[in-house]
């Protein structure tokens, strides 16, 4: 009996240490991202992407991911996908309808995704027209671009959900990295899918400085990242830098990861969707 109760304690200790070897291997393996992009036309998405593909990679080599990016959208299918954990839109979204085909299909069939700023917008008529129900009305849960504040400018972020991963480590307010922010169409607070995580205190207003009075906010409520509980997905309304235009020499004057709270928030956000513990 003695011998029995041995082998079972035995059996039981082996058990629980493959168990936890198996965990720590699954938080030490790195998780593969892909971040697709256009980086044309408008000069603040193009920095942002620029510097984003600079400081996602440096960032993998700390918090165990892989960073690849690629301006091919016709990357967007299955096979190409299926190579991936997570994948991040930097600036906008696939226009074919075969890719988007299959992005829906890769995020109904457990991918990850994680949007910034401009890869929400849609606006009819424009060069990105809401023609996408699916993605802007059910996924994002926005609808359409309604307006923006000008020029880019900090603001004052409130964290809406402290229980998230995503806001985890965060204090409850801090202030973000210069922004163009955007207004939506849709109220996400009706909307029983999606859960805002983090919006603009009101100690931000006024929030831009124009010149057209349309283009600073004076009051409202404004989410800027949020996830859709039926997906694991998180969109950003961060990634339009600041660029001297007004001067004439286009130079960028700001950063999307200057801010380390925000820098912070992006960190935990991927590291959440790559399906990694947060310290």
């Amino acid at each position: 009996m003695r011998i029995f109760k041995h082998i079972l304690k035995t059996i039981s200790s082996l058990i629980v240490f493959v168990f936890l070897c198996s965990d720590v291997n699954a938080q030490t393996k790195p998780f593969k991202v892909i971040a697709f992009y256009t980086a044309k036309d408008d000069l603040t998405h193009i920095s942002f992407v620029h510097e984003a593909n600079k400081w996602f990679p440096k960032m993998g080599a700390q918090y165990h991911f892989t960073y690849d990016s690629t301006n091919d959208w016709n990357n967007m299918n299955d096979s190409f996908l299926s190579n991936y954990n997570v994948v991040i839109f930097l600036d906008t979204r696939p226009d074919d309808s075969l890719q988007r085909i299959a992005f829906e299909k890769y995020m109904k069939h457990g991918g990850a995704w994680l949007g910034f700023h401009f890869s929400a917008f849609a606006l009819t008529p424009s060069k990105y027209p809401q023609n996408w129900d699916w993605y802007h009305n059910e996924f994002i849960g926005a609808g359409q671009y309604v307006s923006n504040t000008w020029h880019p400018t900090s603001a004052i972020l409130r964290a809406e959900d402290k229980t998230s991963p995503v806001t985890k480590n965060l204090p409850e307010t801090f202030k973000s990295a210069p922004n163009e922010w955007y207004r939506w169409e849709k109220d996400l607070r009706q909307n029983p899918d999606i859960k805002i995580l983090l919006s603009i205190d009101s100690s931000s207003f006024p929030l831009g400085n124009g010149p057209k009075q349309s283009e600073i906010w004076h009051s409202g409520y404004y989410p800027v990242v949020w996830t859709n509980t039926k997906y694991k997905m998180v969109y950003m309304n961060m990634g339009h830098n600041d660029m001297d235009y007004d001067g004439g020499t286009n130079r960028q004057l700001s950063s999307t990861f200057q801010s380390p709270e925000q820098d912070t928030l992006i960190i935990n956000a991927l590291l959440w969707l790559g399906g990694k513990k947060i310290d």
